[in-house]
């Protein structure tokens, strides 16, 4: 049959608020038109993240039951521990509260004054936590990754020739390890092929260097790969996620995204003397390394999580979901980054109001335009979140729609679909922002602006 539904039966709902544009506008402005300080029952469709907001399994919840909270040795902290290395292989497993958390401990020991950190494209959180600790990080995406309209089926991928130049540059000493990230977020939720993975890992063999992955997506990328990759149609999922993880010497995984959980990171090594230092660290800052700032419900619900994200109908209905909306939108002329990605579309915000200069933001006018018009909340991926004084402007102005897992049906998605395609009609409308308040770093959070 041609329907993909979802796999799953609803067994409780949450009420939607609904708001008036009159609402909207008031707080619209008391949050500084910056949707992040918007109240989250002032918002009717919220689309900011896929992290933390998906809807947990039945199973989960039963998790959360059953669940040990002992400080030390909890049966949670194992069973979790358990269902982690069947799926990954890592030897070494620290529990975090959450992703950021795993690449503060990671790059506080690795990284430092004059260290260069390589990536197919850094995203907020990893890039903050990178130059926090005094070192440079470096995006390496493919040319393709930076045209909109190229439907290069692996968008992802890190340019290997330029990595490969990067290290001969900088020298291997100054680069403590290299990192991809899968799926790319900040290059539209596209997936990194095996082929390009198994690459990286040579050209860091040659040179001696740790290879590590931000792995918050890994089995979205991996039924990306199931899906495009030659050779790898007839696999399962769950042996394409161990080749990935078989690559890597270590990971940093938020688990609020492809764990389908509220809250939890992970941190994954192979070297013995790295994971005594993190441990170290981790009691320092987190908590006991059989919880790592968690309780034991939400050790349980990540264990059940990391196994229900791999069930093949849930990534064919998750991954249609997605393209269901970027196909829309192309379809009334609305340009997105092509091929639709997995988690979330991403609206190419200056062809979506040309008339706006990219100094003035234009994805944050979008973003200001789908609240105002239809309560929808979404985020900015542009000069706002990777701009500011001493920085390159970002490759692209783009807004991305995030859609949690399990949380919204498709007139939901229909609804947004045709709020976006009624404001884009409108789109001369738009005004460009200035801010007028940021902080020192990670200023899309709770920076503040005016409309120009």
């Amino acid at each position: 049959m041609r329907t993909i539904i979802e796999p799953f039966r609803i067994k409780v709902v949450e009420p939607i608020r609904m708001t008036t544009p009159e609402h909207r506008e008031t707080c619209l402005q008391e949050a500084g038109l910056n949707v992040f300080l918007l109240h989250a029952e002032d918002v009717l469709i919220d689309l900011l993240t896929d992290s933390g907001t998906g809807a947990m399994s039945s199973e989960q919840w039963a998790g959360v039951v059953r669940a040990d909270e002992s400080y030390a040795g909890a049966i949670s902290y194992y069973r979790f521990k358990e269902s982690l290395t069947a799926i990954t292989g890592f030897p070494h497993i620290l529990p975090t509260h959450q992703g950021r958390a795993s690449e503060r401990i990671l790059f506080e020991l690795v990284g430092g004054a004059g260290k260069v950190v390589p990536n197919n494209a850094h995203f907020d959180t990893t890039r903050a936590n990178v130059e926090h600790s005094g070192a440079e990080a470096v995006d390496l995406p493919i040319p393709e990754a930076r045209d909109p309209r190229n439907r290069h089926p692996f968008k992802g991928n890190i340019d290997a020739e330029g990595l490969d130049q990067l290290i001969r540059r900088v020298g291997p000493e100054r680069i403590p390890l290299v990192m991809v990230t899968i799926t790319n977020n900040s290059g539209g939720g596209q997936p990194v092929s095996l082929e390009n993975l198994r690459r990286v890992r040579t050209i860091c063999d040659q040179y001696g260097l740790p290879f590590f992955l931000d792995a918050c997506r890994f089995a979205e990328n991996a039924w990306f790969i199931k899906m495009r990759e030659p050779g790898q149609q007839e696999r399962a999922v769950r042996d394409i996620v161990r080749d990935i993880f078989d690559l890597a010497d270590g990971a940093t995984i938020s688990a609020k995204k492809d764990g389908i959980v509220n809250i939890g990171g992970i941190l994954l090594l192979r070297d013995e003397k790295l994971f005594e230092d993190a441990s170290n660290l981790l009691i320092l800052t987190e908590g006991y390394v059989t919880y790592g700032g968690l309780a034991g419900r939400d050790l349980e619900a990540m264990a059940v999580g990391f196994e229900e994200v791999l069930h093949e109908d849930y990534l064919q209905y998750r991954i249609r979901s997605s393209q269901y909306l970027g196909e829309k939108l192309l379809a009334a002329g609305i340009q997105i980054i092509e091929p639709p990605g997995g988690h979330a579309i991403y609206i190419d915000a200056q062809a979506f109001c040309p008339q706006i200069p990219r100094e003035a933001f234009p994805g944050q006018a979008v973003v200001c335009g789908l609240y105002r018009h239809a309560g929808i909340r979404c985020v900015e991926i542009g000069s706002v979140m990777f701009g500011g004084p001493g920085r390159e402007p970002p490759p692209m102005e783009l807004v991305r729609l995030a859609i949690p897992r399990r949380v919204y049906t498709q007139s939901h998605i229909d609804y947004v679909i045709e709020a976006t395609i009624e404001l884009h009609g409108k789109r001369d409308c738009l005004r460009g922002l200035r801010i007028v308040r940021e902080p020192p770093a990670l200023r899309h959070f709770t920076a503040r602006f005016e409309e120009i």
